[in-house]
């Protein structure tokens, strides 16, 4: 996986959680500071980790409409060399990030801008196959620049579990300390390793399927009279649910046996596992439970 995507060195983690952070403590250093966004995995959704175990202070910053931070707030967070300061070492970028492709362009001008105040950038890269298949570039030229990439081999690729993180050789030798520390050295990790080998051959391509079974689901649901969906790129779907519908929803589409988390903004995604036709029997779900509400 480092050939694949351009990077000197790749090591194994159970986690996507355990591989971000491992990352962010082979960075950083005690006191130092990382600027992520407020939307970002590794800043809402993984314990505060960095922040606990390795005295890292995330600057969370607002993301745009299409996933990215503004480089003119990027800017202005970067601590100036004052000990009134943690000092800024790293930029954490995630793509895609809610389902959204983060422009080439953009992603070029993040790194110039590290290198100009000579901070690193990592990026969270659980879904980044989706966003290399979206574009239609090897993963390698989506990483092109990047100081390291946490990528998932169990969400899109379907495998059972693991994450895998590349970059310098130097940082993955420090990466490998704190994965230990963190509790993730496993001598048992061949079959799940195996797993990834397989999907890595098997199933990358196939994830422009989930696109566009991501893309039938949005349309679908579309169709509902006061039934807001956002715009689809990949393999995620958002759509809004009024409060009171929230519950019986959930109810309803259970009793039709589909399983689904139904909050204001429920987020639906395509896998593997996911077919066009139950996309679409999941769609009719939806508009005869709108029917019965008057809104279909």
């Amino acid at each position: 996986m480092a050939e694949q995507f351009g990077f000197e060195a790749a090591l194994f983690f159970p986690t996507g959680t355990q591989s971000n952070l491992a990352a962010l403590l082979a960075h950083c250093q005690r006191g130092e500071e990382y600027i992520v966004g407020q939307e970002a995995h590794t800043y809402k959704y993984e314990g505060g980790g960095a922040a606990v175990l390795g005295s890292i202070q995330p600057q969370p910053l607002l993301n745009q409409a299409d996933g990215s931070i503004a480089l003119q707030d990027i800017e202005a967070a970067i601590k100036p060399d004052d000990i009134h300061f943690a000092r800024t070492r790293l930029i954490a970028l995630e793509n895609t990030i809610g389902g959204r492709v983060l422009p080439m362009s953009y992603l070029s001008e993040v790194r110039q801008l590290a290198a100009k105040h000579g901070l690193s950038v990592h990026l969270d890269g659980a879904r980044v196959f989706n966003a290399a298949v979206k574009l239609g570039l090897p993963p390698a030229e989506v990483c092109r620049g990047l100081d390291s990439v946490s990528v998932c081999l169990s969400k899109g690729l379907g495998t059972p579990a693991g994450s895998v993180l590349c970059g310098s050789s130097a940082l993955i030798k420090d990466a490998k300390r704190w994965r230990k520390m963190l509790g993730g050295g496993m001598r048992q990790v061949g079959i799940l390793a195996a797993a990834g080998l397989y999907a890595l051959e098997h199933h990358v391509q196939r994830l422009a399927e989930d696109h566009q079974n991501a893309s039938l689901l949005a349309a679908g649901l579309a169709e509902i009279d006061g039934l807001p969906v956002e715009p689809v790129q990949t393999n995620i779907v958002y759509v809004h649910i009024d409060a009171a519908d929230v519950v019986p929803l959930a109810s309803y589409l259970a009793g039709r046996g589909i399983v689904a988390s139904i909050s204001k903004r429920t987020r639906l995604v395509t896998h593997l596992d996911v077919s066009a036709a139950q996309v679409r029997e999941t769609v009719q779900a939806f508009k005869d439970y709108f029917s019965s509400r008057g809104q279909a």
